[in-house]
C-alpha cells in the first residue's frame, strides 16, 4: 500500500464561519493522487453538512499550491483514474458553498484546474499559473479549456494554453485571472477575511445565490434570467430571515436616516 493512502493529505481548519482546506503533501508538491482526491471529497462533504460553515478557502502547504496530477497513481484504467483525479478539483467546483482559492505558489495543470474551480482566486506574488498540458504532450482535461476561457476570455486563454504563457501573481490580477494579489505572508488570512463576508447572509440563501451566479450564464436572454431569479427571490421573501432583517433595518433608519447608506 502506498503510504499516502494511510496518512492525511488534506487538513481542514475552521475559522469562525470559514473553513480552510489545505492540500498537505509537500513531498509531492501537493500533486493530486487518488488518495488525496478521495480525502478532498470526504472533507467537502463534511463541510457542506456543517451548518456553521458559510465559505471554503482552498490552499496548498509549503511553497506550491498544487503541481498537478500524479499520473503514476492512475493504475491500469486510465479513464477511470483520470475521472477520479478530476473529482478532486470538481468537488470544489460542485461545492454548494462559495469558494476561494488562496494560490500561494505554482498551480500547474490539474492544480490550475483546482484554482479555476473556485469562485474567486486570491493570490500572492509567488503564485504561478501554468497550464503546461501541451508542453507535456497531453491534451488538457477536466474542463480546463472551458474554465480558463470563461475566467479570462479567448485571447488570454489562448496565450496560456496554446502559446505557453505563464501568469504570476500580479500579472494574474491584471489579466483578471485573480481577484486580488496580496503579500505572501498574509495570503491565507486575507483569503479568510474575504471569505468571511459570505457569513453576512443566511446560509440557505447564500447557497441558492451561489448556484444562481454559477449557472445564470446559461440563460439565453435577460428576460429568462429575470424569470429564473424571480422564483428564488419570492422564496427568500417568505423566509423569516428576510422579515427580521427588513424590520431591523427599518428601525435603524427611523433612528438614523443615514443607516440606509
Amino acid at each position: 500500500m502506498d503510504d499516502t493512502e494511510a496518512r492525511p493529505l488534506v487538513r481542514v481548519e475552521r475559522r469562525d464561519h470559514v473553513a480552510v482546506l489545505t492540500l498537505d503533501d509537500p513531498r509531492r508538491a501537493n500533486a493530486f493522487t487518488l488518495a488525496m482526491c478521495d480525502q478532498i471529497n470526504v472533507a467537502v462533504d463534511a463541510l457542506e453538512s456543517d451548518p456553521d460553515v458559510s465559505a471554503l478557502v482552498v490552499t496548498g502547504a509549503g511553497p506550491v499550491f498544487c503541481a498537478g496530477a500524479d499520473l503514476s497513481s492512475l493504475g491500469d484504467s486510465r479513464e477511470h483514474g483520470l475521472r477520479a483525479i478530476y473529482d478532486g478539483f470538481l468537488r470544489i467546483a460542485r461545492c454548494s458553498l462559495p469558494t476561494v482559492a488562496a494560490v500561494n505558489g505554482a498551480a500547474v495543470g490539474a492544480g490550475m484546474n483546482l484554482a479555476l474551480a473556485a469562485d474567486v482566486r486570491i493570490v500572492s506574488p509567488s503564485a504561478r499559473f501554468d497550464t503546461r498540458f501541451l508542453t507535456l504532450g497531453i491534451h488538457p482535461g477536466g474542463g480546463h479549456s472551458w474554465m480558463l476561457r470563461r475566467a479570462v476570455g479567448h485571447q488570454n486563454a489562448s496565450a496560456m494554453m496554446l502559446f505557453g504563457q505563464v501568469l504570476e501573481g500580479e500579472e494574474a490580477e491584471r489579466r483578471g485571472l485573480a481577484y486580488h494579489c496580496v503579500e505572501a505572508g498574509s495570503l491565507t488570512d486575507a483569503a479568510v477575511e474575504f471569505a468571511a463576508g459570505a457569513g453576512a447572509a443566511p446560509r440557505e440563501l447564500l447557497i441558492r445565490a451561489t448556484d444562481t451566479l454559477r449557472t445564470i450564464d446559461t440563460a439565453a436572454t435577460h428576460g429568462e434570467a429575470v424569470e429564473r431569479e424571480l422564483v428564488t427571490q419570492l422564496w427568500s421573501m417568505d423566509q423569516g430571515d428576510f422579515a427580521e432583517r427588513l424590520a431591523a433595518l427599518s428601525k435603524r433608519i427611523r433612528v438614523d436616516p443615514t443607516a440606509a447608506d
